[in-house]
This record gives C-alpha cells, structure tokens and sequence, in this order.
C-alpha cells in the first residue's frame, strides 16, 4: 500500500510578514509541479494564515495547518483561536500535541483529546505529535510514553474518525540535546505506533494511516530517513523557514515513494 507523503513546515513563532509572504511564494511555486501522492502542508503564525491561504489557490498539493487551537468555538477566552474560525479561513488541519505545548504550557491528555474532538467536528485534520524526553528515553520507557499519549489523546476516537488523523513522532530527546536519532531508532518508534493502531482499530487502518518524524528532520538525513518503511514524510521545524532546504526534504519525500 503506498501512503500518501506529507511534508509539514511548522514555521513556530517566526517571520515578519514580507518573510512569510515571500517564504510562503516561494514554497508554493516550486510545490506546483510535483507530481505524486505528496502533500507540502504550511503552518505559518496565525496571523499570516489567511493571506498564505488564498495564494495557494492553484496549488493542490499545497495545505495550510494552524499550529494549535482551543477547543471552544465561541466564549470569553480572550487571546485564543477556535477550530471554527480555522475553518472558516480555510485551514486544512491543525497541529495539536507538539511537544512545546506540552512543555511550556502545560497541555494535558485531557484538553488535548478536548482538541482533537473540536478538529475533527469541523472536518479539519489533525497532525497529533508524540514522543519522549530525554530522561524517558534514557530510562528505557519511551514505548510507554507514547503509547499514553496516543490512548489518552487519540483511542476515545471512532475507526472513521482516526482516518482524518496524522501521527508525528517527535523523539524530545534528539532536539538541541546533541544527540541524534538514527533512522533506525525513528524506524523502530514508528513501528510501535503502527502496530498500536493496528491492536486499537485495523490492520488497514494501520496501513492507511500517515506517520511522520518530527525530530531535527533536514536535507542531509531525510531521504535516509523517509526511506525507512513505516516513516512517511516529516513535521520540520528549523529547516521549514529555508526555501531550498524545505524544498529539499520535500523532494526527498517524492524520491523514496
């Protein structure tokens, strides 16, 4: 079975407004003429998201994604972003779970499955990242962490509701650590999930279901990378806000379809 590929730039809290305008063009123009089962997905701040969405009109394979949301659609949560007004700005789907949210502002299992619920209820899809620090890593409990974090925040769902899911495994330990995962430990880790939700729902679910690697993901490792079999393209970070980097990772996902 071939899975689609998706490519995911998560811009964080970065670019001024010409930056991400012209980033944004940029990745547009060279993503039109790929061919294949690929998805480019953009997530830029909130604030630029509306006018990245109107210039990838002639892009198909080109999706826009917020990097968070609340769960309410409406209500005195002053400084949030309903799943609502996503939709209404055309957003394909919504990041929820990154480790940073976990990390510095306390996101639970409970207010992230709360998320997931709202995403799916507007006919958005999330990209629902997992995975362990450091410490859990080193303590040899890191299949343990991530199953948690997947029964607590995605195994309430229905078979067809976890279709309109995507998994990232972000290994925390291999970000700014010095340490680097190999692609045979992030192989290892995405095998663990895919077997999880083949024990939770399908083994076609399984099969059907796009994982991708989250960790320091860059043009020098991501053909090894994506070539593994159960690694199906990649959540970026830093490499996203470099045209020809991001554009490198991309293609890389193309060569190893």
């Amino acid at each position: 079975m071939s899975r689609r590929v998706i490519v995911a730039g998560n811009w964080k809290m970065n670019q001024d407004l010409m930056g991400a305008f012209r980033l944004a063009s940029e990745v547009i123009t060279d993503s039109s003429v790929l061919e294949g089962n690929i998805s480019v997905v953009l997530a830029p701040p909130y604030l630029y998201l509306h006018a990245i969405n109107g210039m990838r009109k002639d892009c198909p394979q080109c999706k826009i994604a917020a990097q968070n949301c609340h769960y309410a659609d409406s209500g005195a949560y002053t400084g949030e972003i309903s799943p609502k007004m996503l939709k209404d700005l055309g957003v394909d789907c919504v990041i929820l779970g990154h480790s940073e949210r976990r990390k510095y502002f306390g996101e639970t299992h409970e207010l992230l499955a709360k998320k997931v619920d709202a995403v799916l209820s507007h006919d958005m899809e999330v990209i629902f990242c997992c995975g362990e620090p450091l410490e859990v890593r080193e303590a040899a409990t890191h299949e343990q962490h991530v199953k948690e974090q997947l029964e607590q925040g995605l195994f309430h769902l229905s078979a067809n509701q976890f279709k309109k899911v995507v998994v990232a495994y972000e290994p925390v330990w291999a970000i700014g650590t010095g340490k680097t995962a190999s692609p045979e430990q992030a192989q290892s880790m995405h095998k663990f999930i895919r077997t999880l939700i083949e024990e939770k729902y399908s083994a076609e679910i399984a099969q059907e279901c796009t994982i991708l690697y989250g960790g320091s993901c860059k043009p020098s490792n991501a053909k090894e990378l994506f070539s593994q079999p159960d690694v199906d393209g990649g959540l970026v970070g830093g490499a996203a806000l470099k045209k020809e980097d991001f554009m490198n990772i991309v293609r890389a996902g193309l060569s190893t379809q």
